[in-house]
């Protein structure tokens, strides 16, 4: 009796018809549900006698397959038919077409580059897989400083500790930029080089482990501290608008001497004091500092003659300023929602 109705059912399946979507649906949920018919012959399978239970096993397994090939089979039947329709109308315009938007980072990243290209800086981009040599050893940086910890440097190969010559790992800093590019040319220059970097560091809204830097370099004869002051008032001035003021706090970097924080006036308070800037009017942006002169004689560069100046600052650090964005991880996670903000933004 079950195997006549097994029969039955195999044959009503493979003469089945459908003339839309809606149909085919109708005819999924009618034979392949969970409450379908193939899937209530279970319950009459329980009282199958021991010995045909593997004959009707297969029979049903075998029903069940020809009606999924051929529900499959109308569902894609239909769907080329459609796409072949001649009720498409070639002529319709394909507008609306939603349009995307830059990356608030390369929005920031661009506009930097372009007020410091108007002030003489050229670019330069140096590798994000990179040594220890050109990454710590000619920027200054001793033996045993803590940047080339592990919990601060991500390490691709390195065999010996002590041997820095052979240790490679994700630059994390956009300065060893610089030392590529000295070693390979004579002064005057006056580079800028952007680019992605990397340290081993917690996420959170404050921390990532990878950002994005821009590092500045000028290097010429009788290159002053005047000059660099100089250079970032015109740069946080442009950034920022033309009230903006600057001020230069003493500090510490291994590859300059000497080294200085610069901050700028609040551009949300103006420079009278709001929580964004802790009641200080304050805000600072960005390291820099005279090169020091064991970084250009490492490079090859007579430091009796020729002096410089370099500054970095985080572009993620810049963004929050203009847009006041307050949790750093809201770059990286391609929010579509977060991104469109920034349609009307160049």
């Amino acid at each position: 009796m079950l195997l006549e109705k097994i029969e039955s059912l195999l044959q009503e399946v493979s003469s089945l018809t459908a003339k839309n979507a809606e149909e085919v649906e109708q005819l999924r949920l009618k034979y392949l549900s969970k409450k379908g018919e193939i899937n209530a012959l279970m319950n009459d399978f329980r009282s199958v006698p021991k010995e045909q239970k593997k004959e009707i096993g297969i029979k049903i397994n075998e029903l069940k397959t020809r009606a999924t090939e051929v529900i499959n089979g109308l569902r894609e039947n239909l769907a080329e038919a459609e796409a072949t329709s001649d009720d498409i109308d070639l002529t319709r315009t394909a507008y609306p077409i939603e349009l995307g938007a830059r990356h608030p980072l390369t929005i920031v990243k661009n506009e930097i580059i372009d007020i410091f290209g108007r002030m003489g800086f050229t670019l330069f981009q140096g590798p994000e897989v990179d040594d220890d040599q050109h990454v710590f050893t000619m920027l200054n940086f001793a033996a045993d400083h803590p940047a080339r910890d592990m919990q601060d440097t991500f390490f691709i190969e390195r065999s010996n500790p002590a041997d820095v010559t052979k240790n490679v790992l994700l630059r994390s800093h956009t300065s060893g930029d610089e030392a590529h590019f000295m070693e390979n040319h004579q002064p005057p220059f006056r580079i800028l080089c952007p680019g992605r970097v990397y340290r081993n560091e917690a996420i959170s809204a404050r921390a990532h482990c990878f950002f994005h830097q821009v590092e500045g370099l000028y290097v010429d004869k009788n290159v002053s501290f005047t000059d660099l002051k100089q250079v970032l008032l015109t740069f946080a001035r442009e950034m920022f608008g033309p009230d903006t003021k600057i001020r230069l706090r003493p500090s510490y970097f291994p590859f300059t001497e000497p080294s200085a924080e610069m901050d700028i006036s609040c551009n949300i308070c103006g420079g009278k004091g709001c929580g964004f800037c802790k009641h200080t009017g304050w805000v600072e942006i960005l390291g820099c500092g005279m090169v020091d002169p064991h970084d250009l004689e490492a490079c090859g560069i007579d430091s009796s003659i020729y002096t410089g100046y370099a500054f970095g600052m985080g572009v993620e650090r810049i963004a929050n300023l203009k847009y006041r964005v307050s949790d750093l991880r809201m770059f990286s996670e391609n929010d579509t929602r977060f991104l469109d903000e920034f349609k009307s933004a160049y």
